[in-house]
């Protein structure tokens, strides 16, 4: 990171005079937004709608624990109007970045402002009540930085809140009917918040880090509940390999599905215009299934 932030400012320094410089796109009173990660990058694009050019920091299904800032993306945030971020206890990379800032005149958003922060999980987005925390912090951001276009990022704003509050009460509704509570998942810890939202139980092979590994000792465990409990699904993650999912699946008869936290999408479906909502409701599709829910 220290080699990217010296490789940034000397690059900066010969910004006048280098064509091949990024710069934003100042048509239309447009600003230049970049966000980290897909939850806030779709917030800000629905926030700002055509007033704003959005840009998704961390490429499209990049898993973001692994994610390292190039000096290509330096030189791009430098150059924007707002930098959106989700956190330091998710982007554990952001202090770096941050160091590396010039441009005196960036909004800087942290979205975690005002929510709150739960055993060091930092799936936060996968809290219906914290969206709406992160939706205002970047409405709040893009209202500061372009404030004639009030009007116009708060009407977005209540109809971004309008789609999060259909969402909870769907998953409200949906899940209440399930006759089972219980989550099996076969990837990292990262339905922390869901789960304590809707009052669900749940168990994640691997800990925080999509890297971490179980032991034989927790596969074994896992195996046993699933036999135990009676459990009919074992659910998986996109970004990292399913062979954990996999291999309980094998074990115990179980069948898999998808469960997105969320952390990105692949590059077509956010291409196509696949939203944070759009996937959310998918998710909950597949735990209706997955616990029997009617």
């Amino acid at each position: 990171m220290k080699k990217i932030i010296t490789t940034l400012i000397l690059i900066l320094s010969l910004a006048g005079c280098a064509n091949s410089v990024p710069t934003k796109n100042i048509s239309n009173d447009k600003i230049f937004v970049i966000a980290t990660l897909f939850p806030i990058y779709d917030f800000a694009k629905s926030i700002g709608g055509d007033v704003a050019d959005v840009s998704l920091l961390v490429p499209p299904g990049t898993e973001p624990h692994e994610y390292e800032p190039s000096a290509s993306d330096l030189i791009n945030i430098n150059n924007a109007d707002v930098f959106v971020y989700t956190g330091d206890f998710m982007e554990k990379w952001i202090k770096g970045v941050l160091n590396g800032i010039t441009n005196k005149n960036l909004e800087i958003i942290d979205v975690s402002k005002g929510t709150k922060i739960v055993n060091g999980d930092p799936h936060i987005w996968l809290d219906f009540e914290h969206n709406k925390i992160m939706a205002k912090n970047i409405a709040e951001a893009l209202i500061k930085k372009n404030p004639k276009n009030k009007n116009y990022y708060e009407k977005n704003l209540q109809d971004l809140l309008i789609k999060i509050d259909g969402i909870d009460s769907a998953y409200k509704t949906t899940i209440s009917s399930c006759k089972t509570k219980k989550i099996v998942y076969g990837g990292h810890y990262a339905f922390g918040y869901l789960v304590r939202r809707f009052g669900l139980e749940y168990v994640a092979a691997q800990g925080l880090s999509p890297d971490s590994e179980p032991t034989a000792r927790d596969l074994i465990d896992l195996v046993d509940q699933v036999k135990n409990g009676n459990i009919k699904y074992i659910f998986y993650e996109e970004l990292s390999s399913p062979k954990v999912a996999e291999t309980i699946s094998k074990e115990t008869g179980a069948k898999m599905l998808l469960l997105n936290n969320l952390e990105s999408l692949p590059k077509d479906e956010i291409k196509n215009g696949k939203t944070f909502i759009d996937a959310m409701y998918e998710n909950l599709d597949n735990i209706k299934i997955g616990l029997d829910c009617k």
